[in-house]
């Protein structure tokens, strides 16, 4: 029988959702609602507002040793990722659009991409998200990500054999302390770190994303990312 302490982690993840997707909901229609005219909108105008793109916008780390990153610290526009390896929708878009991300605005410096393991389909889901932060351990996560993610591959499964059979394609130098880093108390921590700020800010899908604080929900197609990093990046020139 779980522990008390185990059981009621699903009622307090359930409530935080319910509020944080209110919250986001929220923080969408403020970033993109046209300004108010007339007496009501000078009325809204008076009052004081919060700029909930600049609170979601801090949520990017920007270390340069971060291991689930790709992209200069100090690149105008950080896009975060939220996504969970058994979702169809991730994998799309890690096969389809983001390596056009990468090749156009990562390596010209405008774009830095940092990726929150956000598993949501249960434990082969949280299986394979300690494996890409184990994988990150040796500087192998983006290979370990391009691995799990091609096609075909979450249809066999992520139990432990198949996620160090993913490490060796990825290139993983030390598949021993790989296993063990996977069955570690970091990897959980860091886990639970990414887990609990999508929850905070409401995140109940996958992929989602933010973009210098602007939220993006799904896999959108690439024309949509290239005209929001462009605003972005013009955005952040003029600042």
């Amino acid at each position: 029988m779980p522990s008390s302490k185990t059981s009621t982690k699903p009622l307090l993840i359930s409530a935080g959702v319910a509020l944080a997707a209110i919250t986001l909901g929220i923080v969408s229609w403020q970033a993109t609602a046209p300004a108010e005219s007339g007496s009501a909108g000078s009325a809204a105008a008076a009052a004081p507002r919060t700029d909930p793109a600049a609170e979601l916008k801090a949520l990017a780390r920007r270390e340069s040793g971060d291991k689930l990153a790709v992209g200069r610290a100090d690149a105008p526009v950080v896009l975060i990722e939220y996504s969970d390896f058994k979702c169809g929708y991730c994998g799309k878009f890690a096969r389809d659009t983001e390596p056009e991300l990468v090749k156009k605005y990562v390596a010209d410096g405008t774009l830095r991409i940092e990726w929150r393991n956000f598993p949501i389909f249960g434990a082969d889901s949280e299986a394979a998200a300690r494996a890409a932060w184990a994988a990150g351990q040796q500087d192998r996560f983006e290979a370990f990500h391009a691995a799990a993610y091609a096609d075909g591959s979450k249809e066999k499964g992520f139990a432990e054999p198949r996620l160090v059979e993913l490490a060796r394609e990825a290139g993983v130098p030390d598949l021993e302390r790989f296993k063990a880093d996977l069955a570690g108390e970091q990897a959980a921590a860091a886990l639970k770190k990414d887990q609990e700020e999508g929850y905070r800010i409401g995140v109940t899908s996958t992929p989602s994303f933010l973009l210098n604080g602007r939220p993006i929900a799904g896999a959108q197609p690439l024309d949509t990312f290239t005209a929001a990093i462009a605003r972005a990046k013009a955005e952040a020139a003029k600042q």
